[in-house]
């Protein structure tokens, strides 16, 4: 399994299209799980649709856009709906997919829904790709960590998909005292190093070999006692 994990879902920008290309390519077919929207923001089908909808979606092109730059053709780039898809039509899509694409947003609401659709073991089963932004690379993690912001107020621990498991992350890191107070105590906490991952950086995992691509800061050990 390869594990790539970013902040953004710009994948064709020249600081990581090369290294990236490397693993995709344009016989890839693609599940991008869209299960990460606010509670209570997204109500039905209707609403999805101006997310993740074909003709006015509001992320759906920018999304296929930055896939189709590897050549991937539209065709093969399928979105999980969540008021649409059943447990047996999502979990075909994720099966026949080369990468699964784990959208940014609201890790724990992406997390209690797949889990809705029991798609979580047939997603850690994949051979393929993992491609993740923001939520989408936090909940490959067994358990993450949330530094407080205007919809999280408080740190917390939650619980991932446990396909990664020997280090943390920081997500769209920018050297906040808060952020290292966050990175500080996870590492105390769970004696794990942390990738601080800054907006042109990422992670490529390659079965367990892990590779720092542009901005990332990678920290050890607590200077706390």
């Amino acid at each position: 399994m390869i594990n790539i994990l970013n902040n953004e879902f710009t994948i064709d920008e020249d600081w990581c299209k090369p290294y990236f290309a490397r693993y995709i390519n344009a016989n890839h077919k693609v599940a991008v799980v869209a299960f990460s929207f606010r509670e209570g923001q997204i109500k039905n089908a209707k609403d999805l649709d101006k997310l993740y909808g074909k003709e006015n979606g509001k992320y759906y092109p920018v999304t296929v856009s930055a896939l189709k730059s590897y050549g991937i053709v539209e065709d093969n780039i399928s979105i999980l709906n969540y008021f649409e898809d059943t447990r047996e039509t999502a979990r075909k899509k994720i099966k026949d997919a080369d990468i699964i694409y784990l959208t940014g947003g609201f890790p724990d609401m992406m997390f209690k829904r797949i889990n809705e659709f029991n798609l979580a073991e047939t997603i850690k089963e994949h051979k393929g790709i993992i491609l993740g932004y923001s939520a989408g690379a936090m909940i490959q993690l067994s358990e993450y960590h949330i530094t407080p912001d205007k919809d999280y107020p408080v740190f917390k621990y939650y619980e991932g998909l446990g396909i990664l498991d020997s280090f943390g992350i920081e997500v769209h890191f920018n050297g906040s005292k808060i952020q290292n107070e966050s990175i500080e105590r996870f590492i105390k906490e769970k004696k794990k190093p942390v990738y601080a991952i800054g907006d042109k950086g990422a992670l490529i995992v390659d079965n367990g070999n892990v590779r720092m691509i542009g901005d990332i800061k990678f920290c050890l050990v607590s200077t706390k006692k």
